[in-house]
């Protein structure tokens, strides 16, 4: 796979993906503090190439078992623009109560493999933070996008969307990922074969 968005290069590894119920999923993660380092500049491609072999369009830093406010994200708006980039130590800020327009839509996660449940989300949503190296970000998202922005924003809380949902909505997401999750994971190896990784 090859990435030349923001400087990151095909040379990731890739790294296995947590799941739900494991432990650094449920825990807030940690303020980056040291930026421009060969550490995190490979952490961030390492990233990016787990995310793209799984077929994601989003990544927080904890889903590859590392407790760091870190995402990367490759993902679409409602207009087909496509959004590539990362996020260090991000805050989310969502519309004002009466300005907001909730959407309900299906959610996947890659920590959830082969499940998917509707869940509402503001269609706008602006995240601020730093790059690799320290310099300020502002990454504005609609529609498909904002999803992924919140998404991500809760994993570094130590939320997954199954959190947002009821008792029973969350009962056959794990039915589903029960029943997918082998399957999810034969395609992702095979994908990861075919590229030579």
């Amino acid at each position: 796979m090859s990435m030349s968005v923001q400087g990151v290069g095909d040379n990731g590894a890739v790294r296995r993906i947590t799941e739900v119920g494991e432990e650094i999923l449920s825990r807030p993660c940690q303020e980056v503090t040291e930026f421009g380092t060969p550490a995190l500049a490979r952490l961030i491609d390492d990233m990016f190439v787990t995310m793209g072999i799984a077929d994601g369009a989003g990544l927080a830093a904890n889903q590859v078992g590392v407790g760091l406010r870190l995402f990367v994200y490759d993902c679409p708006d409602d207009h087909g623009v496509r959004h590539t980039g990362h996020i260090v130590n991000p805050v989310l800020e969502l519309p004002a109560p009466g300005d907001r327009r909730l959407v309900d839509e299906y959610e996947g996660c890659l920590s959830v493999p082969g499940a998917g449940m509707v869940v509402p989300r503001t269609d706008r949503a602006v995240v601020r933070g730093f790059d690799q190296n320290g310099s300020p970000v502002v990454v504005e998202g609609t529609g498909y996008f904002a999803r992924c922005l919140q998404h991500e924003s809760d994993h570094l809380l130590g939320h997954t969307y199954l959190d947002r949902l009821s008792k029973r909505d969350r009962k056959e997401a794990l039915r589903q990922m029960a029943e997918h999750r082998d399957e999810v994971f034969a395609l992702r190896a095979e994908k990861a074969a075919d590229l030579g990784r």
